[in-house]
């Protein structure tokens, strides 16, 4: 039997419906992804436009769950529409936009400036909307600014560090040569369209960060946070923003000390494991001992930054090479690795991973941060790179964006406890796989469990604990064999980035619960290949439908 029902519609145009307010809402990552008619436009942020698309969301998300009732149709897409419409319902509810300021990609001004210049105006049509997207720049920051002030009013402000950042990041924009500015990056053939660009930015784009910068630093500043008081917890309205966005990152309702306590298991779980590898590569059980060896062995950092990327090139071949063994269904494209750019690296993560475009005009990169190359660990790069491309977010990410039988939202939802979760699981399938070269490229497995058990830890400690910015980076220092560097990017991050990073671990733990309970059901008849099909087939899911359609599987 072919074709869909009446139910299958109505579940179909509602997935449609969601997906047009989550781009309207968004343009400028609706461009990135590839998706038509929202070029020439950047994010509105005013309180009255959120409002109005918090009213939309709780609509749909009240229909979707009158549809998984009812129990017919196509249910697996009628819970994501129901989760991912609250999940639009809770970051409206945190606020963000009043109190972060921040020189890595969540921050507005570092979004604007790491984005756009991956936009590909690729014919006379994308131009044109480029050029206009560049025009509303002034007015978007105006918006933010207003927002940030509301805040202020609020009692909801910045943190000072990450605020300084944000300004620094401002700096080494607006101080470096007009015609190397990242916003006049990418081609365009047509000489007239290339003078109004640069016009535009010169005129209207840098004098518009100029005024921005200028807020943060006469408007802001002496109301932000001190390091003392960095987490949401901090804030009128804190705990119930940390529950919102806990449950976005998450899919749960798993409490902070739930979260917290899990970490803290993880964490003491892995010191059997340091101690079998250590004595075998530096001969002690000594946890203390193996970290020091791991930070301060200088054969362990760069020479350079072309060493860091030829060796995550390698590293990605090899696990492409294994594949087929693991996986029946494989992308349709391979990922390519750059660096961070430049003007964005002190900032920004050590490494990360963009998608490609549906329509094709951008492939799926991994971006590895090469600054400081030779303070940065040696042992973390095929791990990383096994996460970031290679059988992690570049299979699960480019995979879903083939699934051209599911709705857009199935293929494109913004799920981090499935997507963080699938990187973090493959980690642990690479050594499945025979990835790893060495126990050294072993610690860096290990150290990235105990980096994600310690982001239970930390984050929860930061805003449902009211930790210190030191509190949280000792723990890291003491729990994690992490460069100084490294830990604090990742503590600045999780202060900008509230719940973000509790997402990995509670996202592999769940996957590895559904895998294990798979195999015992299924015993002899349980296939690898046709279990990660199943887990990639469906494109991003909540948790529990995650584990709804697995133990519907009969292999």
């Amino acid at each position: 039997m072919t074709g869909t029902t009446t139910s299958d519609d109505g579940v179909l145009a509602l997935a449609d419906e969601l997906f047009a307010l989550q781009v309207s809402a968004e343009p400028l990552g609706a461009t990135l992804l590839g998706i038509p008619g929202h070029d020439d436009r950047l994010a509105e942020v005013s309180e009255a436009v959120e409002q109005r698309q918090r009213a939309a969301a709780v609509d749909i998300a009240a229909r979707a769950d009158r549809l998984v009732e009812a129990g017919t149709g196509d249910l697996v897409t009628a819970k994501v529409i129901a989760q991912q419409a609250r999940s639009v319902v809770d970051r409206i509810d945190a606020r963000m936009v009043e109190y972060t300021v921040t020189d890595i990609f969540v921050g507005p001004a570092a979004a604007l400036l790491t984005f756009l210049p991956m936009v590909v105006p690729s014919d006379a049509d994308r131009a044109a909307a480029y050029l206009a997207r560049l025009r509303a720049v002034p007015a978007h920051l105006e918006q933010v600014a207003e927002r940030h002030r509301a805040g202020v009013a609020a009692g909801r402000v910045p943190v000072r560090t990450l605020l300084d950042a944000a300004v620094a990041h401002l700096d080494r924009y607006l101080g470096g040569d007009l015609a190397a500015d990242p916003l006049l990056a990418q081609p365009l053939a047509d000489e007239e369209v290339a003078a109004e660009r640069l016009r535009i930015v010169e005129d209207l784009v840098r004098p518009a960060f100029a005024r921005y910068r200028s807020v943060l630093v006469d408007e802001l500043a002496e109301h932000a946070r001190p390091d003392d008081r960095p987490g949401l917890c901090a804030l009128p309205g804190g705990d119930a923003a940390y529950a919102a966005l806990s449950r976005v990152h998450t899919t749960t309702d798993l409490t902070p000390e739930e979260l917290h306590q899990t970490g803290l298991d993880i964490i003491a779980g892995l010191r059997a494991e340091y101690a079998e590898l250590g004595a075998r590569v530096f001969g002690t059980t000594d946890q203390a001992e193996i970290f020091q060896r791991l930070i301060t062995d200088p054969e362990l950092r760069w020479r350079d930054a072309e060493e860091m990327l030829a060796y995550a090139r390698a590293a990605i071949e090899r696990a492409e090479a294994a594949a087929p063994e693991w996986f029946g269904r494989l992308p349709g494209q391979r990922c390519q690795v750059e660096p961070v750019p430049a003007a964005e690296a002190p900032g920004a993560p050590a490494a990360y991973y963009m998608q490609p475009s549906l329509d094709g005009l951008r492939p799926g990169v991994y971006y590895a941060n090469t600054d400081r190359a030779h303070e940065r660990d040696r042992f973390l790069a095929e791990v990383t790179a096994f996460h970031e491309a290679v059988p992690g977010h570049h299979f699960q990410l480019t995979i879903a964006m083939e699934l051209t039988d599911l709705p857009l939202l199935r293929r494109l939802a913004d799920v981090n406890a499935y997507s963080e979760g699938w990187g973090l699981y493959t980690e642990r399938l690479a050594e499945e796989m025979g990835l790893y070269s060495d126990d050294v490229a072993r610690f860096g497995m290990l150290a990235m469990d105990s980096m994600r058990a310690g982001r239970l830890v930390v984050d929860t400690g930061l805003h449902a604990k009211g930790w210190t910015r030191e509190q949280a980076a000792a723990y890291l220092r003491e729990n994690t064999p992490l460069s100084a560097v490294e830990i604090t990017s990742e503590v600045d991050r999780y202060i900008a980035f509230p719940g973000q990073a509790l997402s990995y671990m509670v996202g592999r733990l769940e996957l590895q619960r559904v895998r294990a309970a798979a195999e015992a059901r299924l015993g002899a008849a349980f296939d690898i290949r046709a279990f990660h099909d199943l887990v990639l087939g469906g494109g991003p899911l909540p948790l529990k439908v995650l584990a709804e359609v697995v133990d519907a599987w009969r292999g």
